[in-house]
């Protein structure tokens, strides 16, 4: 049974809890489905999930293709290959979206490799369009856009012959719809068959650990990056940070330096935002790290160097030695708090 022109998303849940992610990918995919005239079907794997169903057709899925099974509880790459390869060689949907997360990043490739399907990593923009390659035009293609070389540029990749067409994408870069909880959809109970040697990896135990720190769901971010120049001085962006009731951002070049854990990196490698307020302290502002912050933040830009990119999307620009300028802030808030 063809299905070609179907977006299909990769419902991603842990412990009965839907993934941000997988609620952005649904919304874009009602998006998508529209302008293709085709249907939205919600990919959802799992154990004692049969109440999600309903939330993935209130995002927008027309189809919720669920598969409840004991070995599925906990995710583990070859069971849910086996579900997610199986169904789309036999349904064949048109697009296939998974979130760019741990998850998502495994089983996105293994679909692709077993389907001969192209997949584009890391996207940060799609959207429908024609290609024409040899006087041959291509019509409603999915662009799939992400940062290339370094981020350097924008790079759009078409796949115009083998489908699905296929894309992780990171979390953060697309808007949530609200909810229609009076949305209609239907619901197709799929029964899977597993081969002896998907069970070849059992899970054991499981050790879960609470993040420090919520850079999705922050309305202000001070981050921090090569030009802090140590660890010792980055405690000066978590002064700030705590001055202004904020979360504690790095770019890359800070977290690799040790300054900082990675769970506080911001941008294409780390973690999409999109806060009210942003202050990038010593951070030259590459493409990488600005993708996925939204067009309405705010972004305060301290740095040594005039001619920084980030002060071409800077709203407030200071040149100065972030050690002087940091206190100077730190002391007028404080001052602003008491006055």
């Amino acid at each position: 049974m063809s299905e070609s022109r179907n977006v299909w998303v990769f419902v991603e849940q842990q412990d009965g809890c839907i993934a941000n992610v997988s609620l952005e990918l649904l919304s874009k995919a009602r998006e998508l489905a529209g302008q293709l005239g085709g249907r939205v079907g919600a990919l959802l794997l799992g154990h004692g999930v049969a109440d999600l169903t309903s939330d993935v057709i209130g995002q927008g899925a027309d189809e919720a293709l669920l598969v409840d099974h004991p070995e599925l509880a906990v995710y583990r790459t070859l069971p849910y290959a086996r579900v997610a390869i199986d169904l789309v060689k036999e349904r064949e949907p048109y697009i296939v979206l998974f979130g760019a997360t741990p998850i998502g990043r495994d089983l996105a490739p293994r679909v692709a490799s077993a389907c001969w399907a192209g997949l584009t990593a890391d996207c940060t923009g799609l959207q429908i369009g024609d290609f024409e390659r040899g006087g041959v035009t291509y019509p409603d293609l999915l662009y799939q856009i992400r940062p290339a070389f370094g981020g350097n540029v924008i790079a759009t990749i078409v796949n115009p012959e083998m489908h699905p067409q296929m894309a992780t994408v990171r979390e953060g870069v697309m808007h949530v719809s609200a909810p229609d909880v009076a949305r209609h959809g239907d619901v197709v109970r799929i029964s899977p068959k597993f081969h002896s040697n998907d069970m070849a990896l059992q899970v054991l135990e499981r050790v879960m650990r609470e993040p420090t720190c919520n850079l999705r769901s922050a309305s202000v971010i001070v981050s921090g990056g090569a030009g802090v120049g140590s660890r010792e001085n980055f405690q000066l962006i978590r002064e700030l940070a705590a001055a202004m009731g904020g979360e504690v951002g790095a770019s890359r070049a800070a977290v690799d330096a040790g300054y900082v854990s990675q769970e506080h990196q911001v941008g294409q490698t780390g973690t999409t935002v999109r806060p009210r307020l942003y202050v990038a302290c010593g951070i030259s502002g590459a493409v990488q790290h600005r993708a996925g912050m939204d067009q309405s933040s705010k972004i305060i830009a301290i740095n040594s160097d005039p001619n920084a990119p980030i002060f071409q999307i800077a709203h407030y620009r200071i040149v100065g030695d972030l050690t002087e300028v940091i206190p100077m802030l730190i002391r007028a808030l404080q001052d602003n708090a008491r006055g």
